[in-house]
């Protein structure tokens, strides 16, 4: 009999811990809902007591998409994360409480400075006041790869017996191979069915050494029952395990693991492109499934065999993780109709005539600029102009803007919008960009540090969709801005307004 595997994504929370890729509230949403669509079965959606803004978020991720997923957020083994977990997830159908706490000697001896006995403690009290609360608890024994095996156990046998109804084993630093890793699943596996086989035992693998997949993969071929991922593999240093790649790892070896999971497979695509635009984060064009490459085929010997028969080197098709193999291509005649069913196909809702218009002027506007439009071109427009914030009048909106470049004296004038008010203004720099970005500080009036500049074509041809992100430093605090525009001048300026506007929203809310 084939086994249920658990997916629980964690993308907005290990996730967001990648350097760079901090997202707005709307950002969460958004990709929690398409997270609800790619059907996962738990989303964590963040560390509630690390900021009242992640509180916030994971409060609205509970409202929006809570009616159908378990909503989790991670807790430290204290009271007052524990509430905060609580107290934002609470509104969920399914809401679970997550709990951490180490188990390595390394961790106990250098990171608590406590006996074994007394971190343990810890744990135990933790997991029972969770239990006051809400009747799923999950505890994860950080550093478990390079735990003592009995105190581990140890520690596994007594927060069950305190009422957790899930167990983690993390790998925490990426420190385990598949044999060994797989191995120590099956010997929790054996305890824990004995102890009690109602409590689901789950891996959380780090991708230090490359092998984050394989070594999930390895567990749940020794009785894991759970797995905890995040899309494109994001994470602390080198990231997680990667959802997509585990997820058709087990649907294309099913024979092989007798096992499976409800992930719409064929949304798997649409979620990778999303999570990478709004976090900034490219994904490298020859990843498993959802790189670029994934299913290019450039050699001749291998496009000959293709065209026989393509399972001659395609172990799947690209239809099966929501990649088409052959694009619809827009022009400006293409049509509303035609338009409107690109924007469908990819997951998004249209049903909101008055949105569909103004979303529709913005495609005939980029095709005139491009002349054929690609669906990367269609993607980004869309989440464009999706996420923009509702508190606009707030924050700055780029009216118009000239940039001279030379090498003596580039030099750039912009005209900038906040609200009803409208300001000039110019400068001299060093290069375009440099020009530019002063006469915008100078009508901001922020003291402002760029810290990173990076731009990425996304799609083909002459005219092609650029975009920008850069990182901007404020009162010691990093913010990121993106944008995207076949002029990447006019990007550049929106990705540096963009950040600016991120500062603007953090000073309304420290005054509040």
């Amino acid at each position: 009999m084939k086994r249920k595997i658990i997916v629980f994504d964690t993308t907005l929370r290990d996730g967001e811990q990648v350097p760079g890729a901090k997202l707005n509230l709307h950002q969460k949403i958004e990709i929690a809902q398409q997270l609800k669509r790619l059907n996962v079965d738990i989303i964590e959606a963040g560390f509630p007591a690390s900021s009242a803004g992640d509180f916030q978020a994971v409060q609205e991720i509970a409202r929006s998409v809570g009616n159908s997923v378990s909503i989790t957020a991670l807790a430290r083994a204290v009271k007052s994360d524990i509430d905060a977990v609580y107290e934002s997830i609470k509104l969920a159908q399914n809401p679970l409480i997550h709990i951490v706490l180490g188990t390595s000697n390394i961790h106990v001896e250098k990171k608590f400075s406590r006996s074994k006995e007394a971190v343990l403690q810890m744990g135990v009290d933790a997991v029972k006041y969770a239990k006051t609360l809400l009747p799923q608890v999950q505890y994860s024994t950080e550093d478990a790869s390079r735990s003592d095996f009995e105190y581990l156990w140890k520690t596994i046998e007594a927060v069950v017996k305190a009422g957790a109804t899930m167990i983690n084993v993390p790998d925490t630093v990426g420190y385990a191979v598949p044999e060994e890793f797989g191995e120590l699943i099956r010997k929790i596996n054996e305890r824990l069915k004995n102890l009690d086989d109602r409590v689901i035992l789950s891996v959380h693998c780090h991708n230090d050494l490359g092998l984050a997949t394989a070594n999930t993969l390895s567990a749940i071929k020794n009785g894991a029952e759970k797995v905890e991922c995040t899309i494109n593999g994001l994470g602390e240093r080198a990231g997680n395990a990667s959802l997509e790649e585990v997820v058709m790892g087990l649907k294309v070896r099913e024979s092989h693991f007798n096992a499976f999971t409800d992930i719409n497979t064929t949304e798997l695509h649409r979620t990778s492109r999303l999570v990478s635009h709004l976090t900034g984060l490219d994904v490298q064009v020859n990843k498993a499934i959802t790189g670029e490459n994934a299913f290019a085929h450039s050699s001749g010997i291998h496009q000959d065999g293709l065209l026989k028969d393509k399972q001659v080197y395609e172990i799947m098709s690209p239809e099966e993780v929501g990649a088409d193999s052959m694009e619809l291509i827009l022009t400006a005649r293409s049509g509303r109709h035609a338009f409107k069913n690109t924007v469908a196909r990819m997951g998004f809702d249209t049903s909101d005539a008055e949105d569909f218009e103004q979303l529709f002027a913005k495609f005939l506007a980029l095709a005139d600029a491009k002349k054929e439009v690609y669906d990367h071109d269609v993607f980004y427009l869309v989440t464009n102009h999706r996420t923009v914030e509702q508190s606009s009048k707030q924050l700055y909106e780029l009216e118009s803007f000239q940039v001279v470049s030379n090498d003596q004296n580039p030099t750039a004038a912009v005209k900038l919008n906040k609200g009803s008010e409208s300001m000039k203004g110019s400068a001299v720099g060093d290069g375009p960009i440099d020009a530019l970005y002063s006469a915008i500080k100078t009508l901001v009036g922020l003291d402002i540090q760029l810290k990173d500049y990076k731009i990425n074509s996304l799609s083909r041809g002459m005219e092609a969709v650029g975009r920008v992100n850069i990182r901007i430093e404020h009162q010691g605090k990093i913010y990121s801005g993106r944008a995207m525009d076949t002029d990447i001048i006019k990007a550049s300026a929106n990705a540096f307004l963009n950040g600016i506007n991120g500062i603007l929203l953090d000073l309304v809310k420290d005054e509040k």
